[in-house]
C-alpha cells in the first residue's frame, strides 16, 4: 500500500510539472518569424547612422554615426534593468501611474523566459516579444539625434537618451501598446509605432534643436552632405529593415503580416514619386537626398495605418505625407530653425500625418480586431487618433524641455567654439572619419596624424 501511494504521489507530481510545461507552447513559425523580424529592426539603426552620416559634414560623420550606434548598448541595458518593465508591465503588477508608466514585474527580466508569453502576443515567447521590443525602443531617441548632431555634447547625449528612453518612451509605448494602456483601452490605433516612435522622437526632436541653438556658422556657412551614397545606403536599409519593424508587428507568420508588408512597400514608393515630382517641378531636378528622404517619409506615415489599411489606401496616406512633409521643411528653412535634418519635418509631421490618416483609412476588411476608420463609418476613430496624437506631443514637449535644461544645469549642452570648429569626430572621440578632407592631409605614426592631434589637443584644451 506504501508503495502504491508513493507511485500514486509521484505520478501526480509528473503530472503536474507536465501540465505546467505544456501551459504556454510557443508557435515556431510565428516565433522564427519575430526572431527575424527583431533583427530587421535592430539593422535599421546602423541603417540610420549611415543615412545621417552621410547628410553631415565630414568632420562630424563619426560622431553622427556614433549617436546611432551608442544607442544599441545604452538602451538594452537600460531595457533588462527596468525599461521593458515600465513599458508593458500591467496594472495587477501594480504599475507606477495606472494607464501611464508600468511597474516592476519585468525588472532585471525576472519572468522573461521561453516558458510564457505576454498577454498581446500568445504565440511567442515573452523574451522574443520583449527583443522585438527593444529595438524599437533603440532607434526612437536615435532618430532625434539627427536635430542635435554636430554640436551636443557626446557625453550628454548619451545620458539624454539614457533618461528620455525611460521618461518619455516607456510610458508611451506604456500607454499605446501594454493592454492597459490608457489609450489602448481608448482604442487609439498604431500598429507599428507611429505615435509610439516617430511622433515622440520627431517632436522632442524640434525641442532639443531649438533649445540648443543653432550650429555655429548656420545660414552662412555651406553644410551640404558630405557623402551622399552613404544617405542611399542608409536609406535602402531602412527600407530592408522597416519590413521587420511594421510585418513584425503582426506578432506572427500570417496573413496580417503579408498585407503590412505589402502597405510598408507601396506607401514607400508612392511617397519617393511624390517627392520626386515636387522636386521636378520646383527646381528643375530629382535629387538623391529627396528621393531617399521621401522614401524615409513614406515609411514613417505607413507605420501606424500599416496593419489596418489596403494597399490603395496605403499609397493615399505615402503621398499625401510626402506632401505635409516637404511643406513642413520649406517652413522650417523660412523660420530659419536649424533642426538639422529635418527630423520634426520628417518623422513628427510624418507620424502626425500617418496616425491620424490612420483614423481616416483604417479597414475591419483587414484586420478584424479594430472597427474600422471614417471610411469604414467611423469617424470617431479620427478624434481618438488626434487625441492620441496630442498625449504624444505633450509628453515629449514636458519631458524633453525638462531634461535638456537639467542637464544644461548640470553638464552643459554644447561643446567649446573651439571644438565645434575642429569637428566632433575628433573632439569627442579623438578619430577622423577620413584622411585628408576638410582635416588636411594627416600623416605620421598614429591613426589620426600628428598635425590633426596637436589641433586636437589645442581645442579641447580651450574647453
Amino acid at each position: 500500500m506504501k508503495r502504491l501511494n508513493l507511485a500514486l504521489t509521484l505520478g501526480l507530481m509528473l503530472a503536474g510539472t507536465a501540465s505546467a510545461a505544456d501551459a504556454f507552447k510557443a508557435d515556431t513559425g510565428d516565433t522564427a518569424w519575430m526572431l527575424v523580424s527583431s533583427a530587421l529592426v535592430m539593422l535599421m539603426t546602423p541603417g540610420l547612422a549611415f543615412f545621417y552620416g552621410g547628410l553631415v559634414r565630414s568632420k562630424n560623420s563619426l560622431n553622427t554615426k556614433m549617436m546611432s550606434f551608442i544607442a544599441l548598448a545604452i538602451v538594452s541595458v537600460l531595457w533588462a534593468v527596468v525599461g521593458f518593465s515600465l513599458a508593458f508591465s500591467t496594472d495587477k503588477d501594480p504599475n507606477i501611474i495606472s494607464g501611464i508608466l508600468g511597474g516592476f514585474k519585468y525588472a532585471f527580466m525576472a519572468g522573461v523566459d521561453g516558458n510564457s508569453a505576454y498577454p498581446t502576443a500568445g504565440t511567442i515567447p515573452i523574451n522574443v516579444f520583449m527583443l522585438f521590443q527593444l529595438m524599437f525602443a533603440i532607434i526612437t531617441p536615435a532618430l532625434i539625434s539627427g536635430a542635435i548632431i554636430e554640436r551636443m555634447k557626446f557625453t550628454t547625449y548619451m545620458v539624454f537618451i539614457a533618461i528620455w528612453s525611460l521618461v518619455v518612451y516607456a510610458p508611451l509605448a506604456h500607454a499605446v501598446w501594454s493592454p492597459d494602456g490608457f489609450l489602448f483601452k481608448m482604442g487609439a490605433l498604431d500598429f507599428a509605432g507611429g505615435t509610439v516612435v516617430h511622433i515622440s522622437a520627431g517632436v522632442s526632436a524640434l525641442v532639443a534643436a531649438i533649445i540648443l541653438g543653432p550650429r555655429r556658422g548656420f545660414g552662412r556657412t555651406a553644410m551640404a552632405p558630405h557623402n551622399v551614397p552613404f544617405v542611399l545606403l542608409g536609406a535602402a536599409l531602412l527600407w530592408f529593415g522597416w519590413f521587420g519593424f511594421n510585418a513584425g508587428s503582426a506578432v506572427g507568420a500570417n496573413g496580417l503580416a503579408g498585407s503590412t508588408f505589402a502597405a510598408t512597400h507601396f506607401a514607400t514608393a508612392a511617397a519617393m514619386i511624390v517627392w520626386a515630382l515636387i522636386e521636378l517641378v520646383r527646381t528643375g531636378k530629382v535629387t538623391a537626398v529627396g528621393a531617399a528622404t521621401g522614401a524615409v517619409v513614406g515609411l514613417v506615415a505607413i507605420t501606424p495605418a500599416s496593419g489596418y489599411v489596403s494597399i490603395m489606401s496605403s499609397m493615399a496616406i505615402g503621398a499625401i505625407a510626402a506632401v505635409v512633409s516637404y511643406s513642413a521643411i520649406q517652413i522650417k528653412n523660412r523660420l530659419n530653425l536649424d533642426d538639422s535634418l529635418d527630423v520634426f519635418a520628417c518623422h513628427g509631421m510624418g507620424g502626425i500625418t500617418g496616425a491620424l490618416l490612420t483614423g481616416v483609412f483604417a479597414q475591419k476588411s483587414v484586420n478584424s480586431a479594430i472597427t474600422g476608420g471614417l471610411i469604414d463609418g467611423n469617424p470617431g476613430q479620427v478624434v481618438t487618433q488626434a487625441l492620441a496624437v496630442l498625449f504624444a506631443i505633450v509628453l515629449a514637449v514636458v519631458g524633453t524641455v525638462v531634461l535638456m535644461y537639467a542637464l544644461k544645469a548640470i553638464m552643459g549642452l554644447r561643446p567649446s567654439n573651439q571644438n565645434e570648429e575642429l569637428g566632433l569626430d575628433l573632439a569627442d572621440h579623438g578619430e577622423a572619419a577620413y584622411h585628408g578632407g576638410e582635416y588636411g592631409s594627416a600623416s605620421g605614426s598614429s591613426a589620426i596624424g600628428s598635425s590633426v592631434t596637436v589641433n586636437m589637443g589645442k581645442a579641447v584644451a580651450g574647453d
